[in-house]
């Protein structure tokens, strides 16, 4: 062992001998599991990444695989051929050989195997990639068939190597599963998008999709990032802390990573607030209101086998007149703690707190988790008065590579538990949401999960994914679709949907883990990819979503069965 961890070491200080500015590889849940399972198969934190801050650059991740290829950790067919995918998707970082085309198209298109064009200068770096996103299917409760049409570009590189890039620009047209067209009738947003239009004959959606940032590093270890994007904080399915599930936002992000210790210091407008029907249309006469999030999470590597994090978040909203009504400057200072200045200024604005952790306890196995808490009183605690501001979730996970010895064979379980109200503000615009989407869990509030997946790559270039969550969520009412219901039996606000103002809640005391409409959710899906050229892929697709409640409106089933081409973007699910 002692001998493993000091093979580690050496290919972890040659890796981190190149200094030069990389932009950051776009969030793609199979693509970061990839990079995850092979530090957690070597069974130590590795300083490269600090894997709960989503996205990660690309040099971090060559960094990363390099290392574990100095201690063998890439023996399966499968992951030689990861081994070889990750490298040539970042090529020039790792300046692979298996990179270049044996059969360029037009001698300048395809000299690489992950880019259509490249420049490749000391003064300038260049890739150029098509992005297209075809499928069709069927929902057993939809007569029309189901079906995605997304054709884009996708543009990175590097100027001196010390300024990055990256922009991406889709055209979409899509229509969407049976139950989540059902959901946008109570909240007119597509699930991860923001502004759409209706699309034949108001059976589907029109939206574009734009992301982009440029990156640069101040120092060795201070990098500094502008732009429009998504982030993911946590090693889980899941998040309570920040998600990728709501649109990308505008943003400004330092990250610090020096000694054991990575801080990044956040700061994001997001929308505040829309005003939409179904039918996709929206009143914008007057722009819609801003809401502003500031963010820190500080985390430490302690030994060589856990890391714990520490972060805190304010939410705050100059249009809201139900709040401070102005802009918060002492909000932007990187190095303050938030609660502190909330109190100072005598505002209602909604500071969040929490902690997450990572430990490789032994080579192959893994255990995370996080706890987010909103707002407590000890006595209420103790008491156990159900008292509705004791508003607080948790996640406890795990993950199992290559289990029972069969090589690329991952599994992965996870509990995720968030109390009534938590997210949730007394005041407009303050709850924990993004153009009316929440941006830690997609289920909001007031809810138990039980997630467990199995991954395995039986061939190199085929992956097979079954995924089963297990749900129990506290709805509220509806103001139709009641059937046979007795309406007074359901009221409005039992703490599931943060959109709404907790000072409409329906009692103080006695609040539990999914009151209201029991909703009892069975979320079950496969998915086989394949492969066949760089990071052009078919996926064949079916899920089976059962919803079980006492109100008719969510009282349904679903199966569906897709199929889908897509090219140089990562797979569009609605897993909720």
């Amino acid at each position: 062992m002692i001998k493993r961890y000091f093979l580690l070491a050496i290919g972890c200080m040659a890796a981190a001998t190149a200094v030069a500015q990389s932009s950051y590889a776009p969030l793609n849940e199979d693509y970061y599991h990839l990079v995850d399972r092979y530090e957690v198969k070597t069974g130590y934190i590795l300083p490269q990444l600090f894997t709960s801050v989503k996205p990660y650059k690309r040099s971090a991740i060559i960094a990363l695989v390099d290392s574990v290829n100095a201690v063998e950790g890439f023996q399966s067919r499968a992951d030689r051929f990861n081994y070889n995918y990750l490298r040539d998707d970042s090529w020039e970082w790792s300046r692979a050989e298996t990179a270049d085309s044996k059969k360029p198209f037009l001698k300048h298109f395809y000299r690489k195997k992950s880019d259509l064009f490249h420049v490749d200068e000391p003064e300038f770096d260049l890739h150029v990639n098509p992005v297209l996103y075809l499928g069709t299917g069927h929902d057993s409760q939809r007569d029309d068939a189901l079906f995605i049409n997304t054709r884009g570009v996708e543009v990175r590189g590097m100027v001196d190597r010390k300024i990055g890039f990256y922009t991406y620009l889709a055209d979409n047209q899509a229509v969407l599963p049976s139950y989540v067209w059902k959901q946008m009738s109570l909240n007119p947003v597509i699930p991860h998008e923001g502004f759409w239009k209706e699309f034949k004959s108001g059976k589907g959606v029109d939206f574009l999709q734009a992301r982009g940032h440029i990156t640069v590093d101040a120092s060795r270890s201070i990098n500094l990032q502008m732009g429009y994007d998504r982030f993911f904080i946590g090693n889980g399915v899941r998040s309570f802390i920040f998600s990728d599930y709501a649109p990308p936002v505008s943003f400004f992000k330092a990250n610090i990573k020096v000694w054991k210790l990575n801080y990044q210091y956040f700061v994001s407008e997001m929308t505040a607030d829309i005003t939409g029907n179904l039918g996709g249309s929206r009143q914008m006469d007057q722009g819609y209101p801003d809401k502003f999030v500031t963010f820190h999470h500080l985390s430490v590597n302690i030994g060589k086998k856990l890391n714990i994090g520490v972060f805190e978040s304010v939410i705050f909203s100059p249009d809201d007149t139900l709040g401070a009504g102005k802009f918060e400057w002492a909000y932007l200072n990187p190095i303050i703690f938030y609660r502190a200045i909330e109190q100072q200024n005598g505002s209602s604005d909604n500071v969040i707190l929490g902690m997450d952790f990572k430990w490789n306890a032994v080579r192959k196995l893994s255990f995370y988790g996080q706890f987010v808490l909103d707002e407590f009183v000890l006595d209420h605690i103790k008491a156990r008065d159900g008292w509705w501001a004791n508003k607080f979730a948790v996640q406890v996970g795990g993950k199992y590579i290559d289990a029972f010895g069969v090589p690329n064979l991952d599994l992965q379980g996870e509990v995720n538990i968030a109390r009534p109200f938590i997210y949730s503000h007394n005041t407009n615009y303050a709850n924990y949401s993004h153009y009316q989407q929440p941006l830690a869990h997609p289920l909001g509030a007031n809810f138990e999960e039980l997630v467990g997946i199995l991954r395995y790559q039986p061939l190199p270039r085929l992956n097979l994914t079954g995924k089963l969550m297990v749900t129990r969520v506290g709805r509220d009412s509806t103001d139709y679709n009641w059937g046979s219901e007795d309406p007074q039996n359901f009221k409005y606000n039992w703490g599931g949907d943060i959109l709404k103002r907790n000072t409409t809640r329906e009692k103080e005391y006695n609040n539990s883990i999914g009151q209201g409409v029991k909703n009892d959710l069975v979320y079950a899906s496969f998915i086989a990819s394949w492969q066949f050229r760089h990071n052009l892929f078919i996926d064949l697709n079916v899920v089976l979503r059962q919803s079980k409640a006492n109100l008719a409106f969510y009282n349904n089933n679903t199966s569906i069965t897709s199929v889908a081409l897509r090219w140089n973007i990562a797979r569009r699910s609605y897993e909720f």
